[in-house]
């Protein structure tokens, strides 16, 4: 190929082909870089600072809800030993007029317990020992799937009913105490009749109620100091109806 032939008519270098392959091959195309958004698009100096950021606002949250809980909560260990603090932190930006449990949760165990005295077949009178109506609802629940409505909460809720309607020395306080005393007496001399505490010939003729009341234990971590030891509130003998005594308690 003669010299001149390789200028172009402005005087520039002309492309030579090399080769066959070189002028049939595809032509090569260089990828475009991916673009990053949001914090990916960051140094890493700023997506450090923003994990921290997120990390202190997802511990603040976490800290006030579990204010929050503990205000509204009913009276616990925990209150008890940090109330000062959780009020500083509620009071008065984040006060709340509302509580979590309406009425509170009991911390005691209640355990309600009948005693009868007999009219034997032979005329004469005896006293049967004290039959704990609560141990026997929980024997049970215990291991039952499916507790009937009764062993959870007639007895439970009976004697709530008697202790709402009456005072410390257990005179009714308004026309519901004669009703609740009813009831509750309906109650435990069923409960008596399915335990054959009577005997065959034998009359149920009085019974007595009594409650134990023990508080919980606190957990071991808890510096709380509470009396384990039990208190008792026995009630007044109540004479039982004949229709009563013979299965009738309508």
């Amino acid at each position: 190929m003669d010299a001149h032939r390789a200028k172009d008519a402005y005087g520039g270098a002309a492309s030579v082909p090399h080769g066959p392959a070189e002028q049939d091959g595809p032509d090569v195309v260089s990828a475009p870089q991916e673009l990053r958004t949001g914090v990916a698009a960051l140094s890493l100096r700023y997506r450090i600072g923003v994990a921290l950021a997120l990390a202190v606002v997802a511990v603040a949250v976490c800290v006030h809800i579990g204010m929050v809980f503990l205000h509204v909560a009913p009276s616990n260990t925990v209150t008890k030993k940090h109330g000062e603090a959780i009020d500083e932190w509620i009071y008065p930006e984040f006060e709340q007029n509302w509580k979590l449990f309406a009425p509170n949760p009991l911390q005691q165990n209640i355990a309600v317990q009948v005693r009868a005295e007999i009219h034997t077949a032979g005329g004469e009178i005896r006293t049967t020992g004290w039959y704990d109506l609560s141990a026997q609802d929980g024997r049970a629940i215990d291991g039952n799937l499916l507790p009937s409505h009764t062993q959870q909460n007639e007895l439970r809720r009976a004697w709530d009913f008697y202790v709402s309607t009456h005072d410390g020395d257990n005179r009714p306080s308004g026309l519901r105490g004669a009703l609740s005393e009813t009831y509750l007496r309906h109650i435990v001399v069923l409960r008596l009749d399915r335990a054959d505490a009577a005997g065959p010939g034998d009359v149920v003729e009085r019974v007595q109620v009594c409650s134990q009341t023990t508080n919980v234990r606190p957990p071991d971590w808890s510096e709380e100091q509470i009396s384990l030891k039990p208190t008792y509130r026995v009630l007044p003998w109540w004479s039982v109806p004949q229709n009563e005594a013979e299965g009738d308690v309508r």
